[in-house]
């Protein structure tokens, strides 16, 4: 339940700095990063929550799951 949390608390955190991002590009500033910088954390983020998932199924700490096969 710990692993879940976390991967939780990293999806919330991508959101956050995605509008932190927009908020920026729509404060129009000349000769600022900042958005360049929050969507920069967005990518990394992004990269960390992916490894985060592969460790997690490797480890047996989440089990992924597929849709339930039907026969018709």
């Amino acid at each position: 339940m710990l692993f879940k949390s976390l991967i939780f608390i990293v999806m919330l955190t991508i959101l956050f700095t995605l509008f932190r991002a927009l908020y920026f590009l729509a404060k129009d500033e000349k000769d600022s990063n900042k958005t360049l910088n929050s969507l920069s954390w967005r990518i990394g983020l992004s990269i960390a929550l992916f490894g985060l998932i592969l460790l997690g199924s490797y480890m047996g700490w989440i089990e992924p799951h597929g849709l339930p096969i039907v026969s018709v």
